[in-house]
């Protein structure tokens, strides 16, 4: 008999991090994985830390840059399986995404979990993520960014 993975909620956090430039609008994306898959910066909230205070933190470490925090896009939910301490766990998973203007600092000066980072137009970027839920929050940070011009 099997023992049934325990079920845990992970909450993490990240964002679509935009600027212009050459009067085009452009975000930050990163590559990770040996698969190289590219995705949007996130990661999970530290205990005590607050879904906006994480967005910025993990753009800021895995994407090199200092933004400001405009507003909520959305939050994405889906479960995954994982490994816990040599148990099986299954995981039922929140990411927060946040609309964020970039500030400061270079995509170059992201952490190493990172392969890389890089400015993309967003409609590239759209083209280039990895996974459904991102291209629709980077189509909706878009229509977001677009509204306020």
């Amino acid at each position: 008999m099997t023992d049934k993975p325990t079920t845990q909620t992970q909450i993490s956090s990240g964002g679509v991090a935009f600027r212009s430039r050459d009067g085009q609008l452009e975000v930050a994306i990163i590559q990770v994985g040996d698969d190289g898959r590219w995705q949007l910066p996130k990661g999970l909230v530290d205990k005590g830390e607050d879904n906006e205070t994480a967005a910025q933190r993990e753009v800021r470490e895995e994407a090199g840059i200092d933004t400001e925090l405009l507003d909520l896009i959305g939050k994405v939910e889906y479960w995954y399986y994982s490994t816990q301490r040599g148990e099986r766990v299954r995981f039922h998973k929140f990411v927060y995404f946040y609309l964020l203007r970039y500030q400061s600092g270079d995509v170059s000066d992201h952490d190493h979990e990172v392969n890389e980072a890089r400015w993309v137009a967003i409609d590239e970027a759209v083209e280039m993520l990895s996974f459904k839920n991102e291209k629709d929050i980077a189509r909706k940070a878009k229509a977001m960014i677009e509204t306020q011009s």
